[in-house]
């Protein structure tokens, strides 16, 4: 058994998404000003983040698509954590249409698309011209019942179309997706599980995650 790292590390001043704005990671309390609460010899260390939920390794709830969708702390653990997993190379090109899942074991696994585009993360070419699933292909994904999608890519929808139809219906499903994932090649194309659990929050559709499988 081995674990293998499929998430982006959060770092100060990191840009996810074109637009959104970069995290701020700092102390809360620094270990130099704690020394003056404990004894001597003893410090700690407390951190602060702001940021915004979509950055870095992240998953999207039916809520951040619709008002009335299961919140992050409204989706079961069975729908993220310890999946069965199954592997979806793709070859060059930007949609990604339903006949690259057709004949594959689909129901109740998460499905993860691998294309590659992590290579470009934190350059500019990442945020132009990526991988996408086309509406068909999330129809199909829906039709057939997965756990989950993930993606290694910038955005599961061509982000030029406004309508965001992979987000709509597999959304609509209650299908969480997780974005920006990383480090794909290193699975095999079946024989995994797959985690991707956020932090229980109320009132929030997407949060960082540490997406990982055990092969």
């Amino acid at each position: 058994m081995r674990f293998v790292d499929l998430s982006h590390t959060v770092e100060h001043e990191m840009i996810t998404y074109r637009g959104l704005p970069a995290p701020i990671i700092c102390d809360f309390l620094s270990r130099e000003d704690s020394r003056s609460r404990y004894a001597e010899g003893t410090e700690f260390q407390i951190g602060k983040i702001e940021m915004v939920a979509n950055t870095g390794t992240y998953v999207d709830a039916p809520f951040h698509r619709f008002a009335q969708g299961k919140d992050l702390s409204q989706l079961d653990l069975s729908s993220l954590a310890h999946l069965d997993g199954i592997l979806v190379r793709v070859g060059n090109g930007r949609s990604i249409d339903f006949e690259h899942f057709r004949g594959r074991e689909l129901a109740g696994r998460a499905v993860l698309v691998h294309t590659g585009w992590d290579r470009h993360w934190r350059t500019d070419q990442y945020f132009e011209d990526h991988p996408f699933l086309t509406r068909r292909a999330a129809q199909y994904l829906a039709d057939a019942s997965v756990k989950l999608v993930g993606i290694d890519s910038f955005n599961i929808d061509d982000t030029a179309d406004g309508t965001r139809p992979a987000h709509t219906i597999l959304l609509g499903a209650e299908i969480p997706i997780v974005e920006h994932l990383c480090n794909l090649q290193s699975l095999p194309e079946q024989d995994f599980t797959f985690s991707a659990v956020p932090v229980k929050v109320r009132g929030m559709g997407s949060f960082p995650i540490r997406a990982f499988a055990v092969v």
